[in-house]
């Protein structure tokens, strides 16, 4: 399972010309599945997105993770982030989850984060979306679990 996660000073997302997930200050993680990831990779991520520190402390040192600032956490899915591209000049897919299996692995992320954590929103699995964000730093990482 992997997340490019960004720290945000608001982000959306849009289907078709409505807003089906916004959020303030917080994270916004792109989350592809592999064909490999199961109960175990899923809570260790909504842990790691959950407890990662990459906010300010009163130092200016990343020492605050979302859990800490009660910021939001905007998850889209993102097959593509998934994708082999280690040759060529197209990628491949077949290092992604399965669309089925991909969507219950999503869904179960998002069930646990929203158990954890107030304010977590989401895009629509499967949809064109078009993801607005103002990246704070920059700051992004790419978490594997």
């Amino acid at each position: 399972m992997l997340s490019l996660i960004q720290r945000v000073t608001r982000a959306c997302v849009v289907v078709d010309g409505e807003t089906v997930g916004a959020i303030g200050p917080g994270l916004l993680a792109l989350v592809g599945l592999e064909p490999e990831d199961g109960p175990s990779q899923i809570a260790r991520m909504a842990e790691r997105l959950l407890g990662y520190r990459v906010f300010s402390d009163e130092a200016g040192k990343m020492n605050r993770s979302l859990a800490d600032t009660g910021g939001g956490l905007l998850l889209v899915s993102q097959f593509t982030l998934a994708a082999d591209t280690r040759s060529g000049m197209r990628p491949s897919f077949t290092t992604a989850a399965a669309p089925d299996q991909a969507e219950r692995g999503f869904n179960q992320l998002v069930e646990i984060c929203r158990q954890r954590h107030p304010g977590v929103e989401t895009g629509r699995f499967g949809a064109h979306m078009v993801v607005d964000l103002v990246n704070d730093g920059p700051v992004t990482f790419l978490l594997r679990s």
